[in-house]
């Protein structure tokens, strides 16, 4: 019986012996593993970037130090690469690469070189360029009421230009193409057009513009030109500064902007009064209320039975006005107002509110894309009286604002005094920063939708002790600080990641 436990015992520790030498041979070989093959990246995605470059970021895995990749325009990667980069380093990974052809669809791949093994096997993933925009801006001096001249970078390919609407096609010459410039003709004087530089059926670029505009100087006075203006006039005012001091006077339904979006005019100390029904398109401006009256910028002038035509202002810089941006004190109708891709600042509100409106209404009201700073510290912010409603009682103003960023304004005062008798506001997407504002405190204020707002040290919209406050109670509110550049400087761009990937505040910040 000893005999036997004894044998037993000595085969126990033998096998027990022979497992450790498994055990530690196989820990020897994961330690020391060698692939045949280089460990394919993971993750991998395209993202277009400036319209016609991609940006291709994967996740090394193993230990290869260097990765190739292919863009080509075959879903099976047959023919041959359009673009090759044959050696990218880890740490330029995300890798962007550009001179793509716009309005393509693309398929890229990458793989990891093999150092002393095979490379592994490839990783794919597709993306589709946008239009391309290498059009430059219509010069109206280079225009007549019939025929327009087209330009982009001499020795761009190109075959054809189209013009909408009217189905123009002009097929372009080795000449213009050696140029970059063509003149289009057969125009509609006073017809807004849209021009596209094809190059089979892939966009190079596409502009906007309206034939027959009138070139303005700064030699000229603005006020004199304006004032011999026929309904649908379009002036594209050149770069430099044009000195007001006084009033334009808005009789005829008009536009007045930039020649060139790359560099806005100046026109200082101007009170813009609108008279007779008139429409007016203010775009790609500086207005600078320095040496005007004191008053606000826009202002509604004279009682009308019909409706004014539409107020649009579109990409303006407006500053250093006394009083406010648009007082509308007589019984107007106004069709349509859009204020949008604004930059707004030092507008003081000492004497009307930043949005004035007392006597008259808009059918729709839109305030969108814009930035406001350091304005409106002495009254409200957008104001729309009982008296418009009262005027025009079939009119349900629909007042819709949106994706701005507000930096301290309306400090201790309301951003909402719109008591008109029917209307819907509809306040979505919005940062609003730095004040002691608060929403409103009128009962006949009608907040239809509010959603997707951020508040950061702007506590009385969540939480305003005033008597009949209305505060911001939905579950899409954020209170995060948008990590702004430089608020004193006016660079609102925000760092804060939640805010950008929720497209909240101004586009123009998110970056």
């Amino acid at each position: 019986m000893n005999i036997n436990k004894i044998l037993i015992g000595f085969l126990f520790a033998a096998g027990a012996g022979a497992f450790q030498g498994c055990n530690d041979d196989a820990m020897s070989e994961i330690t020391t593993l060698q692939l045949e093959r280089a460990l394919s990246p993971t993750e991998m995605t395209a993202a277009v970037v400036n319209k016609t470059g991609v940006k291709l970021t994967w996740t090394p895995v193993g230990t290869a130090k260097y990765y190739k990749a292919e863009i080509f325009e075959s879903a099976d990667f047959s023919g041959s690469a359009v673009k090759t980069v044959d050696s990218i380093a880890i740490a330029k990974i995300p890798y962007t690469i550009t001179g793509l052809s716009g309005e393509t669809t693309y398929y890229a791949r990458v793989k990891a070189l093999g150092t002393g093994n095979e490379d592994s096997k490839w990783v794919s993933a597709s993306f589709t360029t946008d239009a391309e925009q290498i059009l430059q801006d219509v010069n109206p001096q280079k225009m007549t009421a019939t025929t327009v001249t087209i330009n982009w970078p001499a020795g761009e390919t190109a075959t054809s230009i189209v013009l909408t609407p009217g189905n123009i096609t002009k097929t372009v010459t080795p000449a213009e193409i050696a140029a970059g410039e063509a003149v289009v003709t057969g125009l509609t004087q006073g017809t807004s057009y849209t021009v596209k530089l094809m190059n089979g059926t892939k966009t190079r670029g596409t502009k906007s513009f309206v034939a027959g505009e009138i070139p303005v100087s700064s030699t000229q006075s603005l006020a004199t030109v304006i004032a011999s203006a026929k309904d649908g006039d379009v002036f594209s005012l050149l770069a430099g500064t044009y000195a007001v001091n006084g009033d334009l006077a808005i009789n005829k339904s008009i536009t007045i902007k930039a020649a060139t979006s790359t560099n806005k005019p100046l026109i200082t100390g101007a009170t813009i009064k609108i008279n007779a029904n008139a429409g007016l398109t203010l775009k790609n401006l500086v207005l600078d209320g320095t040496g005007s009256s004191g008053d606000q910028t826009i202002i509604y002038n004279e009682d009308q039975t019909s409706a004014y035509g539409a107020l649009s202002v579109q990409d303006c810089e407006l500053k250093k006005y006394v009083k406010g941006l648009v007082y509308v004190n007589k019984k107007a109708l106004i069709e349509s107002v859009v204020m949008s891709g604004n930059i707004i600042y030092e507008i003081e509100c000492s004497g009307g509110d930043f949005i004035d409106f007392r006597t008259g209404i808009a059918k729709t009201f839109l305030f969108e894309n814009n930035t406001v700073y350091n304005s409106c510290h002495a009254r409200d912010l957008f104001r729309m009286d009982v008296t418009g409603a009262t005027n025009f009682n079939s009119i349900t103003s629909i007042i819709t604002i949106r994706n701005n960023t507000f930096n301290d304004v309306a400090n201790a005062n309301r951003f909402l005094y719109i008591r008109l008798t029917s209307h819907q506001i509809h306040f979505t997407k919005n940062i609003i920063a730095n004040t002691n504002g608060y929403y409103t405190n009128q009962a006949s204020t009608t907040i239809t939708t509010m959603a997707s707002n951020n508040y950061f040290n702007a506590p009385n919209f969540t939480g305003s002790a005033t008597a009949n406050a209305k505060n911001d109670a939905s579950t899409t509110k954020t209170l995060l600080d948008p990590g702004f550049t430089s608020a004193s400087t006016g660079d609102f761009t925000i760092s804060n990641t939640t805010l950008k990937n929720g497209n909240i505040g101004d586009p123009r910040w998110i970056k």
